[in-house]
């Protein structure tokens, strides 16, 4: 079925026979049961000023008024205003908020999954503090509810979920992890009954940037740690988080944290995946129940921390590097400093972009959006900003610590025709070993 907005045809996706109705009842249902107080503040505290569109790279790229941030949510915040707000009873009696139908829904996929990478820079800059980014979600889970995700995005997040990766049965990927051991004369450590260091791996960057892990086995060998790969719980990209599936989100992390508490894990590290990074690292703990037993750092706070504690030592890199920070890893995880860290400490020329830092453009493929074809054109329009700012810079190279980022900046070169690749912080470590 395709929808027609601003003149353009819009795909969209149903998963299921259900009625209008149903789809809209489930939504709506699934919204309530996500419902809390902060939510409900949230709802009443946005006073129309605009600030959040200006912070939005879709709508910043295409000055159209539907990809303002807090519109995504309007479904939803008429339901609230209908249902649960202090007035509700005035709204349906005047019918001052009209019922949402299945239709505003489906045009609705759009905004919600296509137009959205959860960046949280709207979130940032929002004068009353609203959680745009974390109201976008809790609608993403309404949304798979209603049978109304993105099938593209769907598909992979239930293959994850169903094979424990994208990556194909744990036989396959233990096939394609000893394929890269032999290509790099590498030793990797599977299974291991005890370690003090538990790596991911991420479903994104092993087939796309496979090298990473040899470049992170070289690292720890070079500290000279104690670390392992799991089988039982190697996958950490948590697609199904970005897809609004709960149930399979909790199964994803739960296959990494059963797996970490069974080699006696004292740190868990995220590879270069952002929002690998949030699952584990901010929601993990709310899946598990209670505190985790280990640590959660991502590959960016594992290589500060041991530079700055001395246990890993680089060497001088003379080159001009600009950083594009990670929207999940910097702005939404917190890990902004870190990469700088490291940086530093191979003595670059760090040439910071006009926007960076927890104020960082997003590259525009996050929050799944890189996994739904119909949203191409629109994030293609809004890379263009982050194409910009690297230009500006002049800097020799340009470094991140997202496989996802890296996919994006890699589609983005060959649309554009542009001369950039978006290099790894790891890659530029591991091979600027002292010794």
């Amino acid at each position: 079925m395709t929808t027609v907005t601003a003149g353009k045809s819009v795909p969209v996706d149903k998963q299921g026979d259900l009625s209008g109705e149903e789809r809209v009842h489930r939504a709506m249902a699934q919204f309530a049961k996500d419902f809390g107080c902060t939510a409900a503040i949230y709802m009443e505290s946005c006073v129309h000023c605009g600030e959040c569109a200006e912070a939005c790279h879709f709508y910043v790229a295409t000055k159209d008024p539907k990809y303002t941030p807090i519109w995504k949510l309007e479904p939803f915040k008429r339901a609230y205003k209908r249902e649960s707000s202090p007035f509700s009873l005035f709204y349906r009696l005047f019918n001052l908020e009209k019922a949402v139908t299945v239709d505003q829904l489906e045009q609705w996929q759009e905004y919600i999954y296509g137009s959205c990478t959860q960046c949280g820079r709207c979130t940032m800059v929002c004068p009353m503090g609203i959680d745009i980014a974390a109201l976008v979600g809790q609608a993403r889970h309404a949304m798979f509810h209603a049978g109304l995700a993105p099938q593209g995005l769907l598909q992979k997040a239930e293959k994850e979920a169903r094979e424990g990766g994208l990556m194909g049965t744990v036989e396959e990927v233990r096939k394609k992890l000893e394929s890269i051991a032999a290509k790099h004369g590498i030793k990797l450590p599977i299974d291991r009954d005890q370690a003090d260091v538990m790596l991911t791996v991420s479903s994104i960057e092993i087939p796309s940037y496979p090298d990473a892990l040899a470049y992170a086995a070289k690292v720890f060998e070079h500290m000279g740690i104690s670390w392992t790969i799991r089988m039982d719980g190697y996958e950490c990209t948590n697609l199904p988080m970005v897809s609004g599936n709960l149930g399979w989100q909790k199964d994803m992390t739960l296959k990494v944290i059963n797996a970490a508490v069974a080699c006696k894990a004292k740190t868990v590290i995220i590879p270069e995946c952002g929002h690998a990074y949030t699952a584990l690292r901010w929601s993990g703990a709310n899946m598990y129940g209670k505190a985790l037993p280990f640590e959660v750092k991502h590959m960016s706070e594992f290589l500060a921390d041991a530079v700055a504690s001395g246990g890993l030592r680089v060497k001088q890199v003379g080159r001009s590097v600009t950083f594009h920070d990670p929207c999940q890893v910097s702005r939404r995880g917190g890990a902004t400093r870190a990469p700088r860290t490291v940086l530093n400490a191979l003595g670059v020329e760090l040439v910071e972009m006009e926007s960076t830092g927890d104020l960082n453009w997003c590259c525009g493929g996050g929050g799944g959006v890189l996994a739904i074809p119909s949203a191409a054109a629109l994030r293609h329009a809004a890379f263009k900003i982050k194409m910009q700012q690297v230009d500006a810079t002049g800097a020799d190279q340009l470094v991140t610590t997202c496989a996802n980022c890296r996919k994006m900046f890699d589609e983005g070169r060959a649309h554009f025709n542009w001369n950039r690749t978006a290099d790894s912080l790891l890659q530029l470590v591991a091979e600027n070993l002292a010794a």
